[in-house]
């Protein structure tokens, strides 16, 4: 399925989307960021991960230009990264609210610094 396509699956109406946003590791000196990611290694990237109705990016570039953004996208966003989330997409809502805390979950294991909604 290509990303950002309303499909059905299983009966749920798909059109949210889970995304993974590269930050800059200048985010590393922030006290909540650092705070949130005790245990991530410095030569991983950071990351924010998040859940839109959006496609991944439509929702980026609104981070960006300052509209219902996260600051730390707005602030210390470099770009996306579909190849942690292309295969995901799309998904009902509820799949992709799960989906968004699995994936940071994860990607916190292997080290990285996460932000997420």
């Amino acid at each position: 399925m290509k990303t950002g396509r309303k499909t059905e699956r299983n009966g749920a109406f798909c059109h949210h989307n889970v995304y993974v946003v590269e930050l800059d590791p200048s985010v590393r000196e922030n006290r909540r960021f650092k705070a949130a990611n005790p245990d991530c290694e410095a030569d991983k990237p950071c990351l924010y991960v998040g859940v839109t109705g959006l496609t991944p990016e439509e929702r980026f570039g609104r981070h960006k230009a300052g509209i219902q953004c996260s600051w730390f996208v707005k602030k210390y966003g470099i770009r996306l990264l579909p190849e942690l989330y292309e295969y995901l997409n799309p998904m009902p809502y509820e799949a992709a609210a799960e989906m968004e805390s699995d994936l940071a979950d994860d990607l916190r294991a292997a080290g990285h610094g996460v932000w997420q909604h």
